[in-house]
């Protein structure tokens, strides 16, 4: 059945966004903006931005929050193929105050789509949404669920002096239905279950903070295009334990963790290992053997300590060994002194 005011809304929002240039402002949307979703359906909302590109602004940075109603559940957050590079706070759902926040930028700010592309090159984030499968104030038909920008939203530009930009916001409203339907669309859980791709290769690197008293950190950051980063963790072997491959352990002692990661020895005489691990259980591990010349121990010196130790333990084992043998020997003596003598005193006998 036609619904007029839903058409005319859907109207207004199109010439909104696509109009955005001659609006003299940036734009921040969520896309689609008016989705359907059955009981147990899950959509796929993706946070874009436009810029004025008739006066060539470009935003640096978003500072975002976002609501959504109580009828809709997140299920998740991928900023796999996302514009921005440098993330503040990346995408956190907060269940109690039922909002999405996230803070991230690009260095060179983005200034809108590339001329003659056809794509739609402006997500910053991918929010995904599941319909709880009952309607929240009665059996009505439908109900409506909304996802929404609040105020506290702030794009700056890429002037070198973190302005503030004019900011239009524009949210989504999603019909939920009170009925299963045909089949159950779950776009999210595909992309998952199809992703088999790690993500991309990446290095480490070591620096020195001058607000953490000098402390070596490491810091890293790589993309995953399919399903997007879930999780950093990290390992710190000793050089000593080098050869035990215990990295590859499955009870190896990882540590979630995000860039910069403040090592626990400062002594750099450890290898560092940095697992990248996206939303589909995806893995790569980047390593890191920090050089001899920063270390406050040369690294031959402690393959000399560990020769020599070894050495020491072999020496120490075969002396035990010896000792061993020389009371083993020195007992069968005395038991065969013993059984003479007992022989002797029955012959006299």
């Amino acid at each position: 059945m036609f619904d007029m005011k839903k058409a005319v809304a859907a109207l207004a929002f199109l010439l909104v966004v696509f109009a955005t240039p001659l609006a003299q402002a940036a734009s921040l949307y969520i896309d689609p903006a008016f989705p359907n979703l059955q009981m147990g359906d899950a959509v796929t909302l993706s946070v874009r931005i436009d810029t004025n590109e008739a006066e060539e602004e470009c935003i640096n940075a978003v500072d975002g929050v976002i609501s959504y109603s109580e009828n809709l559940l997140p299920v998740d957050v991928s900023v796999g193929d996302s514009i921005f590079s440098v993330w503040v706070e990346q995408p956190k759902i907060d269940k109690e105050k039922r909002t999405i926040t996230f803070a991230g930028g690009l260095p060179n700010g983005y200034c809108g789509r590339v001329p003659g592309d056809p794509r739609l090159t402006n997500t910053i984030a991918k929010l995904i949404f599941r319909s709880p499968g009952f309607t929240i104030g009665g059996d009505t038909g439908t109900s409506t669920g909304k996802v929404e920008f609040l105020p506290e939203t702030a794009a700056y530009l890429n002037d070198g002096f973190g302005t503030k930009a004019e900011l239009a916001l524009f949210g989504s409203s999603i019909e939920l239905g009170n009925k299963p339907g045909a089949t159950l669309k779950d776009p999210w859980r595909e992309a998952v279950i199809t992703d088999t791709i790690p993500p991309e290769k990446f290095s480490l690197q070591l620096i020195r903070l001058p607000d953490e008293r000098g402390k070596y950190h490491v810091i890293f950051n790589t993309t995953d295009k399919q399903t997007g980063i879930d999780q950093y963790q990290i390992m710190e072997e000793p050089v000593t334990d080098r050869f035990a491959f215990n990295w590859g352990r499955g009870d190896a002692p990882w540590v979630t963790t995000r860039s910069p990661h403040p090592l626990s020895d400062q002594s750099l005489n450890s290898t560092i290992y940095v697992k990248a691990i996206d939303k589909a259980g995806n893995e790569y591990i980047a390593k890191l053997v920090p050089e001899q010349n920063m270390s406050s121990t040369p690294l031959q010196n402690i393959v000399l300590y560990g020769v020599l130790g070894f050495f020491l333990l072999v020496v120490l084992v075969a002396l035990a060994l010896i000792g061993r043998i020389i009371i083993k020997r020195r007992r069968e003596k005395s038991n065969v002194n013993e059984s003479t003598s007992l022989d002797v005193e029955e012959a006299n006998i």
